[in-house]
C-alpha cells in the first residue's frame, strides 16, 4: 500500500527551510530526470531516509520531515524503501493482549 499524500510543503516541527543545492555531473542528472518524479522530493526522501538509517533521525522526525500525516503511512513509506520497522518485546506484548481481548 503506496502512503498516502507525502506532502512536501508541510513540515509543522521545522520553521526554517534550508535551500539545498547540489551540483551533479549532466549524465547523471538525465538519468535522475529520465526516471521521472518530483526530483528534489525524491532528494529529501533519500537524504532523510539514510539520516534516519544511520539513527541520526527519529522516526517521529522522519515523519515530520516527510510531512507524513500517520506512523501508519510512515509504515508503509519505510517498507517501499526496504527498512523494516523495529519490532520488540513490548510490541509482542502488546498485539497479545489485544488478541487476548478480541478472543483469538
Amino acid at each position: 500500500m503506496a502512503p498516502a499524500n507525502l506532502d512536501a510543503g508541510s513540515f509543522p516541527r521545522y520553521r526554517q527551510l534550508m535551500n539545498l543545492m547540489v551540483e551533479i555531473p549532466d549524465e547523471l542528472a538525465r538519468s535522475l530526470n529520465a526516471a521521472g518524479g518530483d526530483l528534489p522530493r525524491r532528494a529529501l526522501e533519500a537524504l532523510a531516509l539514510e539520516e534516519y538509517r544511520a539513527d541520526r533521525l527519529t522516526k517521529e522526525g522522519l515523519r515530520q520531515v516527510l510531512g507524513v500525516a500517520t506512523s501508519y503511512q510512515l509504515d508503509g513509506f519505510l517498507k517501499e524503501h526496504g527498512v523494516w520497522i523495529e519490532y520488540d518485546a513490548d510490541d509482542i506484548a502488546r498485539e497479545r493482549a489485544t488478541l487476548d481481548r478480541l478472543g483469538f
